[in-house]
């Protein structure tokens, strides 16, 4: 089993939208508005969210666990591998959303657990086995929430796609059919870090 060695990197420097670096989730934070909330307010709300379901789950990954925050734009990092032990984010990348999700107003998205839907679906999931489809080898996802329980029907998979660039841009990237699907060479470094993982790595999906 090959070792993945982590280079942790300051918040500030990693995540280009963060403007500072992230406090610790587990101290107490402000009442803040749906709307005014930031991005990494967002991302330390859900950190809590699933550390605690991960407490009370403890057959899950209790080290890392993978977070798409669906309010940042496809065409900049939105999906963030998070050390859960060192409150720390270790990697990022882009990923698509499902061509159902438009609404045809720009920023605004919609969410969908309904098959043909071809939409995303907001929720946790958790990282299941591994199969070659039609991208090469994916791994299928298994839905946790009441808005996600359909993705295995529906086929909802983690899978890379050629088209999804790499280097972030300041327009909208392609479409997928409500997979989380990322670049290739960002691919490469998930599918290690769930292939050396002893346990399921949790997906958490939110907006």
């Amino acid at each position: 089993m090959r070792k993945i060695i982590f280079i942790l990197i300051p918040i500030g420097i990693l995540l280009s939208s963060f403007k500072k670096e992230l406090p610790n989730p587990e101290k107490k934070t402000h009442e803040i508005s749906s709307v005014a909330i930031s991005t990494e307010e967002r991302l330390l709300e859900q950190v809590k969210v699933i550390k605690q379901f991960i407490n009370n789950n403890p057959k899950y990954n209790t080290e890392l666990a993978f977070f798409i925050d669906m309010r940042i734009m496809s065409g900049k990092n939105r999906f963030i591998v998070y050390d859960l032990k060192k409150d720390t984010i270790v990697d990022q990348g882009l990923v698509a959303h499902g061509l159902g999700s438009e609404t045809g107003n720009a920023g605004e998205l919609k969410f969908s657990n309904t098959n043909s839907s071809l939409c995303t679906s907001l929720g946790k999931y958790y990282i299941g086995k591994e199969y070659v489809g039609k991208f090469g080898k994916a791994f299928k996802l298994y839905g946790l929430d009441p808005t996600n329980n359909n993705a295995f029907a529906r086929s909802i998979v983690l899978h890379k796609y050629s088209f999804v660039p790499y280097e972030q841009q300041d327009k909208a990237i392609c479409h997928s059919f409500g997979c989380p699907m990322v670049n290739e060479i960002y691919y490469d470094r998930i599918e290690k870090l769930v292939d050396n993982s002893k346990r399921n790595i949790i997906l958490d999906i939110y907006y």
